[in-house]
Parts: structure tokens; sequence; C-alpha cells
């Protein structure tokens, strides 16, 4: 999701390169800087461009991220189909973000903000205070792990250093699980807490 890209072409080239690069995927102006500066420099012919396709340049510079939406249908007129899709994330994954997401908030709170990084252990322990008791503690370490792939392979976790055991809590996750989503989280952890306690019978 956040592969760095080469730089683009200094020609009116560029233009293709970042729209190519925003189909791709986020584009992010710390893996990819010559991506993000073209960006910048051509964002209105580049929300022209995506406005025909039915397409929304969401572009954050003060954290130096930009991806695209589906613009929400107009009514009366007909739904174009979709070139951006939707992720059906799993319960795991689920909890896993929001748990991310509150810690990020947390950090900006308390002043530290930048960068927010977490061991592996870390986030076992974060889940693990939201799962009801574990008989089958190997297959619980499996779907933890499964589910931290997940973060990673979607842009949301960047490993850090050797050996894969830090992750970066990456900021494009505010983007993607905004401040009224989060608002509502303790009420979503209920829910969360109460899934877990019907299920784990068959879970563990």
């Amino acid at each position: 999701m956040t592969t760095p890209l080469p730089n683009p072409p200094a020609s009116q080239d560029a233009l293709s390169f970042v729209l190519v690069s925003l189909m791709k995927g986020v584009v992010s102006r710390d893996e990819s800087p010559g991506t993000w500066q073209a960006l910048l420099q051509s964002s209105a012919r580049v929300r022209d461009q995506l406005g025909v396709l039915g397409l929304q340049l969401v572009l954050d510079e003060a954290e130096g991220h930009a991806f695209l939406r589906q613009r929400a249908p107009v009514d009366g007129a007909p739904e174009l189909p979709r070139l951006v899709a939707r992720r059906q994330l799993g319960f795991g994954v689920s909890l896993l973000l929001a748990l991310l997401r509150k810690k990020l908030a947390e950090a900006d709170a308390s002043g530290e903000g930048g960068r927010l990084v977490l061991r592996r252990a870390e986030l076992r322990e974060l889940v693990q205070l939201f799962q009801p008791e574990v008989t089958n503690e190997a297959r619980w370490m499996d779907r933890v792990e499964a589910d931290i792939e997940k973060a990673v392979t979607l842009g949301f976790l960047r490993p850090v250093g050797e050996g894969a055991d830090a992750f970066e809590v990456r900021r494009i996750l505010k983007a993607f699980v905004d401040a009224q989503w989060l608002g509502e989280f303790e009420q979503r952890l209920a829910r969360y807490r109460a899934h877990l306690t019907q299920t784990s019978g068959g879970e563990q």
C-alpha cells in the first residue's frame, strides 16, 4: 500500500505518473518524495482528472499522505462502477486498528506526537486486554500474528529495523478511523467484548 515509488519524469508525463501512483495506493511524502512533490504541483489537475472517474483525492499535507476515495453518488444520477475497492476487515483486524488509532490519539494528546513505534509484544498485549481467557495459546498467537501482518499489508503498520520486531503505526490510520468513529470507541469496545464473550468457546 505504501511501497516507495520511483521519481516521476520531469515532463508533462508527471501528471500521468502521479495519477497511476494514486490508482495503485497511498502516496507518502516520506517514502516517495518525488511523486509527492509532483502531486503538490499538479493537485488541481489531478483533482479534475479524478473527478471524471468519480474519484476524490484525499490530500493531507500536514500528515504527508494522499489517497483516493470513491465519491458518494449524487441523488438521481446513475452510480459509476467502483474503481476503489471496499475492504471487508475481519473482527481481529478491526479491533487491532481501533486500538492503534486510540494509541495515536493518546500520543498526540500527550504532546509526544510524531512517530509511534510499538514492539510486537506490545501489540499482542494491546489486543490481549480484550480477549477472554484463552485455552489454546498457540492458536490465539497465530491469529494475532495474522492480524498484525494484515495491518502491515494495508499500510497501517510499517516494520522498523531488522527482525520485524517493531512497527511504526502509520498516521494515515487517522484518515481511515476519523474523530467521530473514535468518539464512539468505547461503545464499539463494549460490543467487541460482548462478541468475544459469545464466541470464545468456539474459537479457543
